[in-house]
C-alpha cells in the first residue's frame, strides 16, 4: 500500500494525499483508518454493562492522529543533519533506534517526509558492520552501536539488526516509490540478511548457548535466549519476503525468487520447530527460555506464517486467558503467572508488565474467535492513553517511559489489518468455518 509524498517539518492531516485502498475505501484521505469509518460508521462496542462506548473505528482515528503527533514530537537532527526519530518525545534518547523506527514506519510511514526517508534509510544501510550485522542504534555524532544497551549487552551484534535494516528501506520505498534509493542499497541488504546467525538444519535464528552471544529481538533484550529463537526467526521470514520485494523492483528476478524460497522454508521451520499444540501457543526458544511467547504467536498469526489451525488455537487461547493476559487493553510477552527462564526482575519491564506493541497482532489474532473482545481491547488501551498517556509498558500504577511513540504508532497495523479483513469479509466466524471444512 503506497502513499504519495508527505510534509516537511510541520505535521497536519490535511497534507496527505488520498492513500491507495481497494473499493470502498478509496473515498477517504487524511488518515487510513478513516477509509473503512466510512463503511464501517456507527459500529460500536458495549462494555461491560452495556453502556455505550465509542466505536473501535473511532477510537483508532484518535490514536493515528496521536501517533502522529507525537512521531513529529520527537523529531531530533543529528550532526550529519540527518533527521532522527527516537523513540520517545523530548531530549531522553540520545541516538537513532533502528527497530523502534522501523515500527514507526510500520505504523504511520506517512507523516514521514520523502527526505526524511530516504536518509535515514541510507544512515541504517551504511551503518552496518563490514560482515552486513545491522545496527541496533546510531548515536547522534554518527557512531553505530551494534548491540543493546548502548553496547554493553551481548558479545555480538543483536539478532534483530538485520531484518529491521531491510525493514526501514522496505517501508521508505513502499512509501515513495524511490528505486533509486532501492538500487543503492539493495546489494547490502543482502549482505544483511546473510549475516543473521542461522541454524543450519532448519534456517531459523540462532543464537549460542552458553555465555552470553547476542541479544535477541530488542523488545526482549533482557531475556537470555538460546538456541533456536522465535520472534527473530519470524522478523527474518518478514525481511526476506521485504527483500524479495526490493529485488523484484530493480529487475532482480531470480534472486527475489530465492528469498521468497527462504521466507517459505523458514515459515515451515517455525511451524514446525516451536509449536506446542499441548498450549496453543509457539515457543520462544529450543533450548533457554522457551517459554510460550504470547507475542511471538500473535506475531506468527498477523505474519501468516502459522497454520489456520494453529491461528485458531493460539486466538481461543488468547480468548481462554484474556484476563492474565491483558491489562488496560496492554499485553503480557508470557502467559498469566510464568515469568522467563533468565530475565530481568520478575513483574517489571520485559519479565511480566504489559505493553502496547503487540496490541495490533494481539486483536488481529484474537479477532478470529471473538471480535467484541479484540475491540474491547483496542478500545481500553485507547482508554488508557486518554487517561494517563502514552507509555512503553505498565503494570499495577506502575508506567515506564512516557510519550512512548511506538506504542501509539505500531498497534495501528495490526489493528488496520483486522478491519480490513472483517470489510473483506475473511475473518467472519472463522472457527466455524474451520469445523465444516474439517
Amino acid at each position: 500500500m503506497g502513499f504519495g509524498s508527505t510534509p516537511k517539518s510541520n505535521w497536519t492531516c490535511h497534507r496527505f494525499p488520498m492513500p491507495h485502498f481497494p473499493r470502498p475505501f478509496r473515498l477517504a484521505a487524511c488518515f487510513p483508518i478513516l477509509a473503512i469509518l466510512i463503511s464501517w460508521s456507527g459500529m460500536a462496542v458495549a462494555g461491560p454493562n452495556d453502556e455505550p462506548k465509542e466505536s473501535v473505528i473511532e477510537a483508532t482515528v484518535w490514536l493515528e492522529q496521536k501517533a502522529g503527533e507525537m512521531v513529529r514530537a520527537s523529531r531530533r537532527t543529528m550532526g550529519d543533519g540527518t533527521a532522527a526519530f527516537p523513540p520517545q518525545v523530548g531530549a531522553h534518547y540520545d541516538a537513532f533506534w533502528l527497530r523502534d523506527f522501523a515500527y514507526m514506519l510500520e505504523g504511520c510511514r506517512e507523516v514521514f517526509s520523502k527526505q526524511e526517508l530516504r536518509e535515514a534509510a541510507l544512515l541504517f544501510v551504511r551503518s552496518q558492520r563490514a560482515d552486513g550485522a545491522g545496527v541496533d542504534c546510531v548515536k547522534f555524532d554518527g557512531t553505530p552501536i551494534y548491540k543493546p544497551g548502548l553496547g554493553s549487552l551481548g558479545e555480538n551484534p543483536v539478532a534483530d539488526g538485520s531484518p529491521f535494516t531491510v525493514s526501514v528501506v522496505w517501508h521508505a520505498w513502499q512509501q515513495t516509490g524511490d528505486r533509486e534509493l532501492v538500487s543503492q542499497t539493495v546489494d547490502r541488504l543482502v549482505k544483511a540478511m546473510q549475516a543473521v546467525p542461522r541454524d543450519p538444519d532448519n534456517g531459523l535464528v540462532w543464537i549460542k548457548p552458553g555465555g552470553h552471544d547476542r541479544c535477541p529481538y530488542g523488545f526482549t533484550d533482557t531475556v537470555r535466549k538460546q538456541g533456536d529463537v522465535l520472534f527473530c526467526s519470524l522478523l527474518c521470514v518478514q525481511a526476506s519476503r521485504q527483500l524479495a520485494d526490493l529485488l523484484d523492483a530493480v529487475g532482480q528476478a531470480e534472486e527475489a525468487g530465492k528469498w521468497r524460497a527462504t521466507a517459505n522454508n523458514v515459515a515451515k521451520s517455525v511451524r514446525e520447530v516451536f509449536w506446542d499444540a499441548n498450549i496453543g501457543l509457539f515457543r520462544a526458544a529450543t533450548l533457554k527460555c522457551r517459554e510460550p511467547d504470547v507475542w511471538g504467536s500473535a506475531f506468527a498469526v498477523c505474519l501468516d506464517v502459522a497454520t489456520r489451525e494453529q491461528s485458531l488455537a493460539v486466538a481461543r487461547y488468547f480468548q481462554r486467558h484474556y484476563d492474565g493476559l491483558v491489562y488496560r487493553g496492554q499485553v503480557r510477552h508470557l502467559p498469566p503467572g510464568v515469568y522467563w527462564e533468565q530475565a530481568c526482575r520478575k513483574d517489571l519491564y520485559q519479565n511480566g508488565a504489559f505493553w502496547a506493541t503487540p496490541v495490533g497482532w494481539f486483536v488481529y489474532t484474537l479477532d478470529l474467535v471473538d471480535p467484541k473482545l479484540a475491540d474491547r481491547t483496542a478500545l481500553e488501551m485507547v482508554a488508557e492513553f486518554r487517561q494517563h498517556g502514552i507509555h512503553e509498558w505498565t503494570i499495577g500504577e506502575t508506567r515506564g517511559v512516557a510519550d512512548y511513540t511506538v506504542s501509539a504508532a505500531l498497534p495501528l497495523a495490526g489493528i488496520r489489518k483486522m478491519l480490513e479483513r472483517r470489510e473483506s469479509g475473511r475473518g467472519a466466524n472463522a472457527e466455524c468455518k474451520l469445523q465444516n471444512e474439517k
